[in-house]
């Protein structure tokens, strides 16, 4: 989870020229009132205090927290968690202000993270932020999970209700038409973490038919995964009727994997984002796990250009090389993109092992253990849940955004100041008057970022 295939992911991005074909945002740093929309008040303030060199003086809260082993603390933990969280509840206040069909966060997807504990090397759960945050403007949220890991934290949220309520205004406001569907595809069985989902798990009380599970066993690969995926996927869509989809694209599902089993090629894992973005939904789509950072690297690089309607060639090491080049000649690392400093040359030198192809890898012979009549008997026990659930009405959320603003006024909700989305005019600027760095970085992409044009200050030639 180190963000080492992040920059890899970043840079990979830049060099096939991706960036070009869309709109690049530096998130803001969620707030902790922001965090505690869905974690409790205390978890928050211990993570926002917690330090590696204080870590000994809370035995009994770490403990309580599960902050430890597989969540350790390093520094700037807090700072690491707004920002990822940032980027998921910026995207979906961007899909419901309808300034954009599809927004990426390829940092987000920590989906293990539960209402007053970390998990998995998940702290903060912003899927179910950026889910929160979608449910003020559409009546019904679908969330799919991709990862081989189950997503524990997200099905977790919304297990015992398919309802958004609005306790935290200290009067209880309960939508029946509000609903959230989570749909998680993942390895089961064998000890493996976190030990949850098995198809059984259905969700309760109000919640009941409103999570869904398809466990699988070692070894699928692209044929038996993608066709059971796009069936279940289209009968949950065909009777739930989603206003919008959150996609969680753990990469840990590919083969080769050094957590993962499954044996999924890159064009298996893409097919499925192909498919959820031809149901033409406002599409929220974040990273996850991936523990072999050049394959997670190609894996979301291949798939931003799926949600580009772009198709990627295969050989461009030369010029993967060369963007790489030219971050190291302008002291560029992951500081840019919000995360760890690493040092250029480090950097370069870690990347550029790569094989000459850049995206394509080998599969590993692997047997699948996921024979014809199990894949069956998963299948048809998830159709029959679906069958419980009527086919959702038609809803109209007006009235419910109007009440949750009123209800915002009356109780004084001081919303935080990134909650708007900012408008910025160039032409309204005054050249003679600086601006503040809070205020440049609201601006689309940073100056020194893609080296094109005047901003080019190296003019090296791509021959």
């Amino acid at each position: 989870m180190k963000p080492h295939r992040l920059c890899m992911t970043h840079h990979l991005v830049l060099s096939y020229d991706l960036h070009k074909k869309m709109e690049i945002y530096r998130p803001h740093k969620a707030y902790p009132v922001e965090l505690a929309q869905f974690h409790s008040a205390d978890y928050v303030e211990f993570l926002h205090r917690i330090t590696p060199d204080t870590q000994h003086l809370f035995r009994q809260e770490l403990t309580k927290y599960n902050l430890g082993e597989d969540c350790p603390v390093f520094e700037n933990l807090f700072e690491f968690c707004q920002i990822y969280a940032g980027g998921t509840i910026d995207a979906a206040r961007r899909l419901n202000n309808q300034l954009c069909d599809i927004a990426i966060n390829w940092a987000g997807g920590l989906h293990h993270a539960k209402k007053c504990e970390a998990s998995g090397f998940c702290y903060i759960n912003d899927l179910v932020l950026g889910i929160l945050e979608l449910l003020k403007y559409h009546a019904r949220v679908l969330y799919i999970d991709i990862d081989v890991h189950h997503g524990d934290g997200v099905e977790e949220a919304f297990y015992f209700t398919d309802r958004y309520n609005l306790t935290k205004y200290f009067i209880l406001v309960t939508y029946p038409d509000v609903k959230v569907m989570t749909v998680s595809f993942h390895k089961f069985g064998d000890l493996f973490f976190p030990g949850t989902g098995d198809v059984k798990e259905i969700g309760e009380r109000e919640g009941k038919f409103y999570a869904i599970n398809v466990p699988l066993k070692d070894g699928i690969d692209d044929t038996s995964f993608t066709r059971l995926f796009k069936t279940i996927i289209s009968k949950v869509v065909e009777t739930y009727a989603p206003g919008a989809i959150v996609l969680q694209c753990g990469a840990d599902s590919l083969a080769g994997d050094r957590l993962g089993c499954f044996n999924l090629s890159i064009d298996g894992h893409a097919e499925c984002v192909r498919f959820v973005k031809k149901f033409n939904l406002p599409l929220l789509v974040t990273g996850g796990g991936g523990y072999t950072k050049e394959n997670v690297a190609r894996c979301w690089t291949v798939e931003t250009g799926i949600l580009l309607d772009t198709e990627l060639p295969n050989a461009r090491l030369d010029t993967f090389k060369l963007s790489l080049a030219r971050a190291n000649q302008h002291g560029l690392s992951c500081e840019i993109y919000g995360l760890y400093d690493i040092d250029p040359t480090t950097f370069l030198r870690m990347v550029c092992n790569l094989p000459d192809d850049v995206l394509p890898f080998s599969l590993i012979e692997q047997e699948n253990l996921n024979s014809k009549s199990y894949l069956s008997t998963i299948k048809m026990q998830v159709l029959e849940n679906l069958r419980s659930i009527q086919h959702a009405p038609s809803v109209q959320m007006q009235e419910f955004i109007i009440l949750w603003l009123l209800i915002a006024v009356i109780y004084e909700f001081q919303v935080p100041p990134d909650f708007y989305i900012p408008e910025f005019d160039e032409d309204e600027q005054n050249p003679d008057e600086r601006m503040d760095q809070h205020t440049q970085d609201k601006q689309i992409q940073r100056d020194d970022e893609f080296y094109e044009g005047d901003n080019d200050n190296d003019h090296m030639d791509v021959g």
